[in-house]
């Protein structure tokens, strides 16, 4: 084992690039300390969601099949971690209520039949399918968000339906429409019912973040109407249109859930994926230069726009489901779009990679280097992050779309910082310390720092690497080699560390929504 020497230098005296000697023989020059940061990096920024929806309804993603044991169902789901793990992916959005049911255990919804089999069957052997999913997750440092549908009682062609669905409870607040049942959103007490499904879980679960997708007001379907022009005579009084108050409804529905949530728990993160074009330009000028088609405002009644002009939401996720040559509603315009009218809050794409290979008419999804010509508009227009739907075909790597996103997501990404919830970063760890135990291996030890001004505990922490003769930038998210959750264990075990070279180690603290402390006191282990 070769002899160690080392070194603590203050964080605030970093050191800068220094060539590295051309033999043995050749002197090592003198580290000379400059700021942290003031090497820019230009390549894949630190901080970026990288999302995948885990559809539940109807098994799409999880799990396979109705009925599955519970180990069955639980070895599914880590497969589907580790898988999006190795991609690179640090964010799970998982169904958890798909049609007025439930994935989880502490609710008043019944089991989904798409769990059990049968609607109200109970799990056996019994287990928490949320809690277990969180566990999972943040285990792996991904965040878990609850994604849960708003508008169906009861789904199309159901198998069963549990004497303790909401729609046998309370019939009068649904309304028949294309072989569903769906909610009139009218009627306040239903409002009230769904803002209490959302702030149970919210309690109960130590969920990263609260998800809402695209259903609404029901997609229209022709020769259909949907019938709550009963609720509008009832509750529509100062309203032009039926059209006008249906869009309140919705905005009243988002604007107090995104109260109620932060009430309960202000980390918990409130995001929404609706259809990916708000109006068109040619209905609207405020709208983008897309063409023909549906649109969120007037067919779905959801005012998307005004939901992160107003701040009701903590992120926004629009469907941009098309590709970049598709001639009436191509990527990069909408995107470009949304890049402007996202108010002060974080622009996610979702995107359609379960179009990939597929036999459709937009023939953009033939080309293997869509994806990642769509990533790469992403970060020229610096957005803050990505959701893939859906996880099977992040499972089946069609035109090698996984291998895509390995190469895009090679270095680890922390989650994007919300100060409008929490700017106060945690104090620094403290005593930072690092050996050689092994071949190739250094063991790195540090202490817990002093709570910061907010008294919030450290979530994790993040260990960085650098070369001796390379300059610290922290801003490098390749120097990254671990990210540890917080859960009483500090220290961690480097085995990439060449025994021929020396490196500079920092370890720094996180708080729950991400920001991050100074660095520690650097050690130079040579």
């Amino acid at each position: 084992m070769p002899a160690e020497k080392v070194v603590k230098i203050p964080s605030n005296e970093l050191p800068k690039p220094t060539p590295k000697p051309v033999s043995e023989s050749t002197t090592k020059p003198a580290v000379k300390p400059v700021p942290v940061g003031t090497y820019k990096y230009v390549g894949a920024p630190k901080r970026e969601f990288r999302g995948a929806w885990v559809a539940t309804i109807a098994n799409v993603d999880w799990p396979s099949q109705k009925n599955l044991t519970s180990k069955k169902q639980q070895d599914e789901f880590i497969s589907i971690l580790n898988n999006h793990q190795k991609i690179g992916l640090n964010a799970v959005l998982v169904q958890v209520r798909a049609a007025s049911d439930a994935f989880y255990a502490r609710g008043s919804e019944p089991w989904s039949e798409w769990l059990t089999g049968q609607q109200g069957k109970l799990l056996e052997p019994y287990y928490d399918p949320m809690r277990f999913m969180i566990e999972e997750s943040h285990v792996r440092n991904m965040e878990f968000h609850a994604w849960l549908n708003l508008n169906r009682g009861v789904h199309k062609g159901p198998r069963s339906i549990s004497d303790n669905n909401i729609t046998k409870q309370k019939p009068e607040w649904f309304i028949e429409y294309d072989g569903y049942k769906l909610y009139d959103f009218g009627i306040p007490e239903v409002r009230k019912y769904i803002i209490d499904v959302v702030v149970n879980i919210v309690k109960s679960y130590d969920v990263d973040g609260i998800h809402f997708d695209d259903y609404f007001y029901p997609y229209p379907v022709a020769g259909e109407v949907f019938k709550d022009q009963n609720s509008f005579r009832k509750y529509g009084a100062g309203f032009r249109t039926i059209e006008d108050w249906r869009r309140e409804n919705i905005n009243i529905l988002v604007r107090d859930l995104s109260l109620a949530i932060k009430q309960e728990k202000k980390w918990v993160k409130f995001g929404i994926s609706p259809f990916g074009v708000w109006r068109n330009q040619s209905d609207d000028s405020k709208g983008s230069p897309t063409y023909g088609g549906l649109n969120s405002f007037d067919n779905l009644f959801a005012d998307t726009k005004k939901w992160v002009e107003n701040n009701w939401v903590d992120y926004v996720a629009p469907q941009v489901y098309f590709s970049l040559e598709n001639q009436k509603v191509p990527y990069e315009p909408l995107v470009k779009w949304w890049n402007k009218n996202s108010g002060g809050r974080y622009l996610y794409v979702g995107h359609s990679t379960y179009r990939v290979d597929a036999n459709t008419s937009d023939l953009g999804w033939r080309n293997p280097n869509q994806m990642g010509n769509q990533l790469r508009i992403n970060r020229e227009l610096g957005l803050k992050g990505s959701i893939f739907y859906n996880t099977s075909s992040l499972m089946k790597n069609n035109l090698g779309l996984s291998d895509t996103l390995k190469m895009f997501y090679r270095n680890t990404a922390l989650q994007p910082t919300m100060p409008w919830i929490d700017n106060v970063a945690p104090n620094s760890p403290q005593n930072v310390a690092a050996q050689r135990i092994g071949q190739n291996e250094v063991s790195i030890k540090w202490e817990m720092p002093i709570l910061a001004d907010d008294q919030e505990e450290v979530h994790s922490f993040v260990i960085y690497r650098f070369s001796e003769f390379e300059g610290i930038n922290l801003n490098d998210p390749s120097k990254i080699i671990k990210i540890i959750r917080n859960v009483g264990i500090l220290s961690y075990n480097d085995k990439e560390a060449k025994s021929s070279e020396g490196y500079y180690y920092i370890v720094t603290a996180l708080d729950r929504l991400n920001n991050e402390s100074q660095p520690s006191s650097l050690f130079l282990l040579k």
